[in-house]
C-alpha cells in the first residue's frame, strides 16, 4: 500500500518535473546513456500507438497514459544523480 502512496504522492509533485528534466539532460553528472535511454522511453511512449484503456472514454482513457507517464519520470529519477535528486527534492 505505500508504494501506490508513493507513486501518487509523485504524481501531484509534477509541477517540479519539468524543471528538473531540465536540469536532468544539462547536468554533467548525467551519464549520456543515462540521457539516450530517457529520451528513448519518451520517444517509445510516443510512437506506441496503443493503449490499455482507449482514449475515448475520457476519464478511463487518460488513467493509463498518466501511469505511463508516471513510470517514465520515476525511471529518470532513478537515474539522476543523487546531487540532483536532492536538489530538486524527488523521490524514488
Amino acid at each position: 500500500m505505500s508504494r501506490i502512496w508513493r507513486r501518487i504522492k509523485f504524481l501531484f509533485n509534477i509541477r517540479k518535473s519539468v524543471p528538473f528534466l531540465l536540469s536532468f539532460f544539462r547536468s554533467r553528472e548525467v551519464a549520456k546513456g543515462s540521457k539516450v535511454t530517457a529520451v528513448l522511453l519518451m520517444i517509445g511512449y510516443l510512437l506506441f500507438p496503443w493503449d490499455v484503456i482507449p482514449d475515448f472514454l475520457v476519464i478511463f482513457g487518460l488513467v493509463d497514459d498518466v501511469a505511463v507517464l508516471t513510470f517514465i519520470l520515476q525511471q529518470i529519477v532513478k537515474m539522476a544523480p543523487a546531487s540532483l535528486k536532492k536538489e530538486y527534492d524527488m523521490e524514488e
